[in-house]
């Protein structure tokens, strides 16, 4: 069985921008992409599940998000297929939900697809959502502090789920992945 890592993109691998259309505008959180090439190194396969509400909102379109990806890519200094396989949903919160987080639709695709072992792999991000989504898909969960600040609630919440919560993705790979 394989293990993996889930991540957020925007406030856990690049800063969180707004709706962002413009890729000069994207500013990647550097510690991040160390973390993740040791990880990959180490054996884990990693993708990405990104809600991106701006598409079905009007915003932005799939284009936009693409170039977004490209420019985070190059500046991490990624190949294209760094990730496994990404996620991007595209439902604002008013409608269906298919993929958006917190459904765990595309993990549990993943689980199933690459024959991953639920207990060995991690959603992991900036707001309650992505553990939300890892703990519904049978993975554990956890977030970094480089995105949307946290209240009170959301580290209780976090405590009582046995959710982690970490400075950013470089001292979660070192704590979580034992590197």
């Amino acid at each position: 069985m394989n293990r993996a890592l889930f991540l957020d993109r925007d406030g856990t691998l690049i800063k969180d921008a707004h709706y962002l259309k413009d890729p000069k505008k994207l500013e990647i959180i550097p510690s991040a992409g160390s973390a993740l090439q040791k990880a990959k190194n180490a054996g884990f396969l990693l993708f990405m599940h990104t809600n991106q509400s701006g598409i079905a909102r009007g915003y932005y379109d799939w284009t936009d998000v693409s170039a977004c990806n490209q420019r985070m890519n190059h500046e991490f200094g990624w190949t294209e297929d760094f990730f496994t396989e990404v996620c991007i949903a595209p439902e604002s919160p008013e409608e269906k939900i298919i993929y958006r987080k917190p459904s765990p639709r595309f993990e549990l695709e993943m689980i199933k697809k690459y024959e991953l072992e639920p207990s060995q792999c991690w959603v992991v991000g900036d707001k309650w959502i992505d553990p939300q989504t890892g703990i519904s898909a049978g993975m554990r969960g956890a977030l970094v502090r480089t995105g949307k600040p946290m209240d009170d609630e959301i580290k209780e919440l976090a405590r009582r789920s046995h959710v982690p919560i970490y400075l950013d993705l470089c001292e979660f790979v070192s704590k979580e992945l034992l590197f």
